[in-house]
């Protein structure tokens, strides 16, 4: 069944300094990999690229070990099951784990997790029903915690990340305003989800005088993605007690001038404002509270969401790279192989 399958690997060649290009990854081609008892041998079907590998990249110490060098990249991948060597999972289970860019793997099934997929397209595991909304969901009521009446900004609002984190905010009855880089985006966000207002920081002069317009009544909640200056505008306009659920800060990702900026502290103080960073590993016992309720909102239509999906392994690095200049809405997703 599958002796004539090739494999192919996606490796890091060399750690970038600013901004990563193609020469920092390198393809090859690899030896099948085997099961052993325990394990499944899963073909990939759809790999997730996202901005916290940028970190990974960089022999520097963070919450997730760097990638190693001249070794296979990885991250979240959807798959099916085409050997196994477990009664717990069978031939044509689709799975889903933290796998290497290659386009077939071996796991322990204590590694992957079987998923259902009647509940829900293929794809939503890596983003609606993934760690992008668990990350949305956690960060904004654990850290967030808003009542219904406040005001809720998210910056990177048209991302996987964000476009969840503002379509809980409304479920929770608070007025939303979305940080956004294209008029399509900003669009998307007020037509499509909900989004009370969204602005477009590109094409706005005056940051800080559009964020006072969009939110007469001050800030309670600001779900940050991005950090950088759109950040320090945002925090212009704290109510006292404001929360600030800390989730990315991509604007900084691929600088090499320090990214130095406002002080924030004065302005944390007289708001009295919690600001606390966060992973959404950190919330690994609840995973199956934050599923229950993404599953029913997205069954109930209370969420949508966008992927923007790219085809064939080459271009797993172009996708990868494309989420630094903004390409996607959404999701950024690579179809490897059909389901």
């Amino acid at each position: 069944m599958t002796h004539n399958l090739q494999n192919q690997q996606i490796l890091l060649a060399k750690r970038p300094t600013g901004m990563p290009t193609m020469e920092h990854f390198s393809f090859q081609n690899a030896p099948l990999p085997h099961p052993e008892d325990g394990q499944v041998l899963i073909q990939t079907l759809y790999i997730s690229v996202d901005p916290y590998m940028r970190g990974r990249m960089s022999n520097e110490k963070s919450y997730v070990a760097p990638f190693k060098l001249n070794e296979p990249m990885n991250g979240r991948i959807v798959g099916k099951v085409l050997q196994s060597k477990s009664d717990q999972l069978h031939i044509g289970d689709k799975v889903v784990g933290m796998l290497d860019w290659q386009k077939y793997n071996t796991a322990d099934i204590n590694n992957v997790r079987k998923i259902d997929e009647n509940g829900a397209p293929l794809p939503a595991y890596l983003s609606v029903l993934g760690i992008n909304g668990l990350t949305a969901y956690f960060g904004l009521l654990d850290i967030g915690q808003p009542k219904e009446g406040e005001t809720v900004v998210v910056s990177g609002a048209a991302g996987a990340v964000g476009m969840i984190t503002g379509q809980i905010a409304k479920l929770k009855g608070t007025h939303v305003v979305g940080i956004a880089g294209t008029d399509a985006k900003t669009d998307f966000l007020k037509k499509e989800l909900g989004f009370d207002e969204a602005i477009n920081y590109k094409t706005t002069d005056d940051m800080s005088k559009a964020i006072a317009a969009s939110c007469p009544n001050g800030v309670d909640v600001y779900f940050d993605n991005v950090g950088g200056s759109i950040s320090d505008d945002v925090m212009n306009h704290l109510n006292d007690f404001a929360r600030i659920p800390l989730c990315g800060a991509i604007s900084s990702y691929n600088r090499t001038d320090g990214d130095f900026g406002t002080r924030i502290q004065p302005k944390l103080i007289k708001s009295r404002s919690l600001i606390k960073g966060f992973i959404v590993g950190d919330y690994s016992e609840q995973f199956g509270e934050g599923m229950r309720d993404l599953s029913t909102w997205l069954a109930e239509g209370k969420l949508t969401y966008k992927e923007n999906i790219v085809e064939g392994f080459e271009h797993v690095p172009d996708a990868f790279l494309g989420l630094f200049s903004g390409d996607n809405l959404g999701k950024q997703l690579v179809k490897v192989s059909e389901e």
